[in-house]
């Protein structure tokens, strides 16, 4: 059977191409949902492989061919007894869309395939259209430096990055396996660490998730202040060094409880241990301000993403039938998509505009009922057991409880819609959608059907 899905995107047919082309794409085109992990990416389009880790520990690799600049790729399955060959074309229309086309000659029934090609589409197109309004910004690509790039946050922003043109340079704790890597010390970086970067952008922390100890909060701190503070010093007196600081913060800095109050990007901090670790986390940028250098502060909301944090725990619970608020739910709960958030660090970079505390959160925060529901509809599943309050302070602690499951904070991203920042997701449906592999493909632009084998699929040859 032959499977072929397309698009329309509003981008050139080069730039379309070239996203293609560069590492990370592979990383921005995997669904979240799904339980797979980039093993090694091809090195290029031409007659590169690529493998992905496949749960039970089989290898999914791919050999491409048939490299037609900028009309037309493929690759090949190669490494299980699958017939699988997937053409990718690309289709000027005009001199500033590009029907994108993918055709899949495979056994695997479209339906199961459809949610994994309607995710790709979006993403390709939210992307391209991220892309474009940063050139017009800053047109010359950036090389941005990067901690904590193997996290959650931090590996989808290298291979978001990559694909817009720009180099990233991780900045890691081991020895270094790459040109694009340099070994960082969180004490005491290395006074070169910096040297020939635009930017860098700190995302490194301990996990905060967890009960609130003496030794977990210790973590949580010191983890942040010392090593931005010792950051921040850096670029401040680097030569060649990064012209714009991104530095990761949260609304926690808000406080856990400030009722119904609209909570804009100047509003006072708020109080608990959260707050005094954002507010000593921010402040410790300071140096790198002091010595003209652009801080931004990006104060994070709950990214939405199955492949960490709070979505991550819920999800099992909810297709268990177990979901449902904590207690009444009406705690605020400000939330971002992942891709949002990407597109936040993005405007970060090359918006001169931007310095300071930033709310990095969807324009419509909702109340933790509703998220609950929310999130039962999309994953079609019941939303009604109601968890006792206790039950996050068994796992967290009275403290870390208060602090993390029952916070409520009503919190709007008042600078960036000033700016007139567009928003991939505005609202919690569209997000979780997305995320889940519950949404179609883009609005307007796109058309999918299954097609019936041609006489080369018939025949067990590859459908080209």
């Amino acid at each position: 059977m032959s499977i072929s899905v397309s698009s329309i995107v509003s981008s050139p047919i080069e730039d379309v191409f070239a996203w293609h082309e560069r590492t990370g794409a592979l990383a921005r085109l995997l669904p979240p949902w799904q339980p797979i992990r980039i093993k090694r990416e091809a090195a290029n389009l031409r007659n590169g492989r690529a493998e992905l880790w496949l749960p039970g520990g089989f290898v999914w690799a791919a050999i491409h061919e048939d490299y037609d600049r900028p009309y037309r790729f493929a690759d090949r399955l190669s490494s299980l007894p699958l017939r699988w060959r997937h053409e990718h074309r690309f289709e000027p229309l005009g001199t500033a869309h590009t029907r994108v086309v993918d055709e899949v000659g495979t056994p695997v029934p479209s339906r199961v395939l459809q949610a994994t090609f309607a995710y790709r589409h979006r993403q390709l197109h939210g992307d391209l259209l991220s892309h474009a309004w940063a050139r017009r910004l800053m047109p010359a690509p950036l090389t941005v430096a990067i901690t904590g790039a193997s996290g959650l946050v931090g590996t989808a922003l290298a291979a978001f990055l990559s694909t817009g043109g720009h180099r990233v340079i991780r900045l890691v704790r081991r020895a270094p396996l790459s040109p694009d890597e340099r070994q960082w010390s969180p004490e005491g970086p290395h006074p070169e660490l910096l040297r020939g970067t635009d930017a860098l952008v700190h995302l490194a922390g301990a996990p905060i998730f967890g009960r609130f100890s003496a030794e977990h909060k210790a973590r949580i701190y010191e983890s942040r202040v010392g090593p931005t503070r010792q950051l921040a010093r850096l670029a401040a007196k680097v030569d060649d060094g990064p012209r714009v600081f991104v530095s990761a913060s949260a609304i926690g800095y808000y406080g856990p409880d400030r009722g119904d109050e609209l909570l804009h990007d100047g509003a006072e901090k708020g109080e608990g241990f959260l707050a005094t670790v954002v507010a000593d986390w921010e402040s410790a940028t300071e140096p790198a301000a002091d010595a003209g250098v652009r801080v931004v502060n990006v104060r994070t909301g709950i990214v939405q993403s199955p492949r960490g944090g709070a979505l991550r725990l819920l999800c099992p619970l909810f297709l268990a039938g177990l979901g449902g608020p904590v207690g009444q739910g009406e705690e605020w709960m400000s939330w971002i998509g992942l891709d949002d958030l990407l597109d936040v660090y993005l405007r970060a970079l090359v918006d001169a505009r931007l310095d300071g505390p930033v709310n990095a959160v969807a324009p419509n925060p909702v109340r933790a009922r509703d998220y609950a529901r929310t999130l039962g509809r999309t994953l079609h599943r019941p939303a009604l057991v109601q968890v006792p309050v206790v039950a996050p302070q068994v796992l967290l602690g009275p403290e870390g409880s208060r602090e993390l499951a029952l916070a409520s904070e009503r919190v709007l991203p008042d600078r960036l819609m000033s700016l007139g920042h567009p928003f991939r997701q505005p609202e919690l449906g569209q997000a979780l959608a997305h995320a889940l592999g519950k949404a179609g493909f883009p609005d307007d632009v796109a058309e999918a059907e299954a097609c019936s084998p041609s006489p080369r699929a018939a025949a067990g040859e590859p459908d080209r």
